[in-house]
């Protein structure tokens, strides 16, 4: 009898592996870049007008690729002013390698690091214990809402902590992408447990609107090559399955029936296209931006 299905989250080491493949066989980084080099000037256009500090909060900053990326845009736009830059990173292994990235940069001399290691969640409680609600001027939360339990209060909370010429930027996968397919037809039969939710750019339109809030939404086209998962016994194309079902070993532990369906639906076009050979699953991204 098949062992049964665990999610990927309860194996940190798993599914740390097999989302920096996702990145090597994607184009989130790259797309992400893209917009901070064409987009992003215009949102923090005006974010640090007459301030000498400049106070941004990264919420989920991983391993700090793309926040080094944002700092220097922000430097660009405020040349000399000083910049505290504060991150809240549950993962011991990605504060790491965000502390890597960080020393092999130049130009940061005007920039002081904070890594807080601890959750969103854990981070507002503690903030609430001591009592404090520091105001930021630019708060970012990059594809880290799935792991909130309550996502509209996450969202109220660091809402709640912005200046009055502040920005609320959020990116996450686009309702138009495969992975909102995926998750409607599937969700149910995955391993979720309570650790993630299966949520898109679509979710969060509705909770902003319920809210009252102003935002403004972007839409970035990105794929990944899933092509290894059609080989059976291809380590990575096991690895790539276990992230798009975050599923620990969903190639060993899925029922036969689920396994097969999921194959046969991922090279569907409503799920990926066929270029060159290759099998290009849709990871489209939304950013969207909130006003305070």
């Amino acid at each position: 009898m098949a062992s049964p299905m665990r999610s990927l989250l309860t194996d940190p080491a798993r599914y740390l592996w097999a989302f920096r493949l996702f990145l090597t066989n994607s184009t989130e980084h790259q797309c992400m870049r893209e917009f901070v080099e064409r987009q992003l000037p215009a949102v923090i256009a005006s974010i640090g007008n007459g301030k000498s500090t400049i106070n941004i909060l990264s919420v989920g900053g991983g391993a700090g690729e793309i926040d080094l990326l944002i700092l220097s845009k922000l430097q660009a736009r405020y040349p000399g002013v000083t910049i505290n830059n504060d991150v809240i990173e549950p993962s011991a292994d990605q504060i790491f390698k965000y502390k890597e990235h960080v020393a092999e940069t130049s130009n940061l001399e005007n920039v002081k690091f904070t890594w807080h290691q601890e959750t969103a969640y854990e981070y507002e409680s503690r903030m609430n214990a001591e009592k404090k609600a520091k105001k930021w001027d630019f708060i970012h939360m990059i594809q880290m809402l799935y792991y909130e339990k309550d996502i509209p209060a996450t969202i109220r909370y660091f809402h709640s902590l912005l200046e009055a010429q502040a920005k609320l930027l959020i990116i996450m996968v686009s309702e138009t992408s495969g992975w909102g397919t995926l998750w409607k037809k599937y969700g149910s039969s995955f391993p979720l447990d309570d650790l993630c939710s299966y949520v898109s750019s679509a979710d969060i339109k509705r909770i902003l609107d319920s809210a009252g809030l102003k935002y403004q939404v972007y839409e970035i086209p990105s794929h990944m090559d899933i092509t290894s998962c059609f080989t059976e016994g291809n380590k990575d194309g096991e690895l790539l399955l276990d992230f798009l079902t975050e599923t620990c070993e969903f190639s060993k532990n899925a029922p036969p029936e689920l396994k097969h369906q999921v194959m046969e639906d991922l090279r569907k076009p409503e799920f990926s296209e066929k270029r060159d050979g290759k099998v290009l699953f849709n990871n489209n991204l939304s950013v969207i931006v909130i006003e305070p």
